[in-house]
């Protein structure tokens, strides 16, 4: 009987491998004997520094020396990588200087727009403008409804579209509609406007002198009717829909205009078509220097000259801009005096972008590719015409028309002349609410997402200038050289010259690539691991075999014996 006991008492034997040999083990009790044996297994065989101690039977002050070695490897970890991938997140585009040299005949020459500052010829007879402004401001003063006095129709046509292009900051808050009657600002514009070839002198181009209309097309500025050498025609920047497309793009100023006449084969991202000649559409030069550039003689006239729309400062302004850009000449021009010589050196500032950063989002590389960004009424992308539609948009939404310069559909409403504080307004609107949109995301070091989402192009091109003049004495030369016809055929006239070129026959463009790529950001990663703890891709999958397949195994083990 006491034999039985002992039996019974007896302990369950275990093999040499540490696995019981019992059959009922509880499955719960086989698990936990798995995980030890794992555990112990794992610490001894991997390549993670300071994980085989743990596993030692070694005193309790040594295990604790090495678990807080362990844990403080793992926190400078987790703070550098934490760094690399701000620094990978917040700027994975770098911008650089090129590794070669780009020639000048591989962009297009910059689009010229000149606006002269006579928007209309004074007559001699009937009510001056001046004389206008001025009654109608004292009208306005005293709240009371103008009516127009001993003016004509077309003169008061005139008059109200004066006051869009010449003073709108006079114009006061409250100003009422001097007509119902609807205006095709275009139409008066083009009517009331100087004679092109008498302010256009001549022009020069690739060493032919001759007639500034076959170089020039009509623009539809907020100044009014400017004049544009190498810009885009209409029918290849706005839409089918848009009132310019109509309106001016059909014009058939290839006829006679030497450049427009060629067939479009560039783009700004992709460059001039491979089959592209020397005469191109835009135009280009073939070198550098006053020889290759572009020449033209301007001429104002004294007795046409209204102070009265303009102010003191009389002559033209100049705006150089790529010629898929729609000119602001109000807000970037350089101002050509009468009686001067204009000299302006060029050198091209130009952004391009490598394939690589393709793959980032807008937001993160901070520009647009050629497809991502769509206009409603431009087909071409650029910083500039994204800001001028949105511009557009908001002056729509505020004052519930454009003003007739804006890029527009045909059944959007033209702002009549009580309208123009509203949209001279809305510039400055849309101004504070970009920047209030951006100053919340001030915290990151790149323009954040605004209304408007106006980013640059990733392909951009822009035009710096040196300017230098000096006096143009025309008069004096006429004396010496004995001509006594030419004030008798233009009296009172006031001639400058200007001249464009490129300074210099190659420039250094400038280049968007990506600064951490996934790559860079593995490798980095990679060696911290490895620096601080012996991690490795290895390790982590060393990690998963032991808590999957191997524990797996030797439960199985387990089971079976």
């Amino acid at each position: 009987m006491s034999l039985m006991n002992l039996n019974n008492n007896k302990k369950p034997t275990v093999n040499s491998k540490g696995i019981d040999s019992d059959r009922h083990i509880p499955h719960y009790e086989k698990l936990r004997r798995s995980i030890k044996q794992v555990y112990f297994e794992y610490c001894s065989n991997t390549s993670i520094h300071g994980i085989q101690y743990f596993g030692e039977r070694r005193p309790l002050i040594e295990k604790c020396f090495w678990f807080c070695v362990f844990l403080a490897s793992i926190y400078c970890c987790s703070n550098l990588i934490h760094s690399i991938y701000i620094k990978w997140n917040e700027t994975p585009v770098i911008v650089s200087f090129s590794e070669k040299s780009t020639p000048i005949w591989s962009i297009p020459f910059p689009a010229i727009t000149i606006c002269s500052e006579t928007k209309r010829v004074p007559r001699k007879e009937g009510v001056t403008y001046g004389k206008f402004l001025k009654s109608f401001r004292e009208y306005v003063k005293a709240r009371r409804y103008f009516i127009p006095k001993n003016i004509s129709r077309s003169d008061l046509e005139e008059f109200r579209t004066l006051l869009h292009i010449c003073n709108p900051q006079l114009v006061e808050h409250g100003t009422p509609k001097i007509s119902t009657d609807l205006i095709d600002y275009f139409r008066v514009l083009e009517n009331m406007q100087p004679e092109f070839n008498r302010y256009y002198y001549y022009c020069k181009w690739f060493s032919h002198f001759g007639e500034c209309d076959e170089l020039f097309t009509p623009t539809f500025t907020n100044e009014g009717i400017c004049y544009t050498f190498n810009g885009l025609n209409a029918t290849d920047l706005y839409r089918e829909d848009t009132f310019q497309y109509q309106r001016v793009g059909f014009k058939n100023f290839s006829k006679h205009n030497l450049i427009l006449k060629r067939p479009l084969k560039w783009s700004l991202q992709n460059g001039y078509a491979v089959d592209s000649g020397i005469k191109t559409y835009p135009a280009r030069v073939l070198g550098a220097g006053a020889r290759a550039g572009f020449f033209i003689a301007l001429q104002s006239f004294r007795q046409e000259v209204d102070y009265t729309c303009r102010g003191p400062i009389q002559g033209f302004k100049v705006s150089l801009h790529s010629p898929d850009d729609i000119p602001q000449v109000s807000n970037q021009f350089v101002r050509i005096p009468m009686g001067k010589e204009v000299v302006i050196a060029v050198k091209p500032n130009m952004i391009t972008t490598s394939a690589g950063i393709a793959e980032y989002p807008p937001q993160r590389r901070q520009c647009f590719l050629e497809h991502e960004r769509t206009l409603r009424f431009f087909k071409v992308y650029t910083q500039n015409n994204c800001v001028l539609e949105c511009l557009t948009n908001l002056t729509l939404a505020n004052c519930g028309c454009v003003k007739f310069s804006m890029p527009r559909t045909l059944e959007m409403p033209v702002c009549a002349e009580n309208k123009i504080p509203c949209y001279d307004r809305a510039e400055d609107v849309l101004l504070l609410r970009e920047f209030r949109q951006g100053l919340k995301e001030s915290r990151l070091n790149y323009l954040g997402a605004t209304q408007c989402n106006c980013l640059p192009a990733c392909t951009s091109l822009a035009y710096n200038t040196e300017i230098s003049h000096g006096n143009f004495d025309l008069e004096d030369m006429l004396k010496a050289t004995g001509d006594t016809t030419f004030f008798e055929d233009f009296p009172g006239s006031q001639m400058s010259r200007l001249s464009i070129y490129f300074k210099e026959h190659q420039f250094i463009t400038s280049k968007r690539s990506e600064l951490y790529g996934v790559t860079d950001f593995l490798a980095n990663c990679g060696g911290i691991f490895g620096l601080f703890m012996g991690f490795s891709i290895l390790s982590l999958v060393e990690l998963l075999y032991h808590i999957s397949l191997r524990l797996w195994s030797n439960m199985q083990r387990l089971t079976a014996s």
